[in-house]
């Protein structure tokens, strides 16, 4: 399971721990994922996701998972993420 956001994108970066003398050894800054479900109104089904807490916050400000992957980049989105982004969009071409 890879340590990447499904909805934003983000994963580890890296950088130096520094200890009081100035030594620096590098370290992995990883990413707060959460296994999360969550609802999609349009499909009427809840997806499982591994999202970070700040798009959690991103999902909630725009209104929900649909609100939130109609204006998200496909750049951005996992392959689960931007199934669910078509379907999304076929249901609303067909209704």
């Amino acid at each position: 399971m890879s340590r990447r956001c499904e909805l934003t994108g983000k994963g580890p970066i890296t950088g130096n721990n520094v200890s009081h003398a100035n030594n620096k050894t590098k370290r992995r800054f990883l990413p707060n994922l959460q296994d999360v479900s969550l609802q999609s109104e349009a499909l009427g089904r809840s997806f499982k996701l591994r999202v970070s807490s700040a798009a959690l916050r991103s999902v909630d400000h725009r209104g929900g998972l649909d609100a939130y992957l109609a204006k998200a980049k496909d750049e951005e989105l996992s392959s689960n993420a931007l199934k669910i982004k078509r379907d999304l969009a076929k249901a609303a071409s067909a209704a």
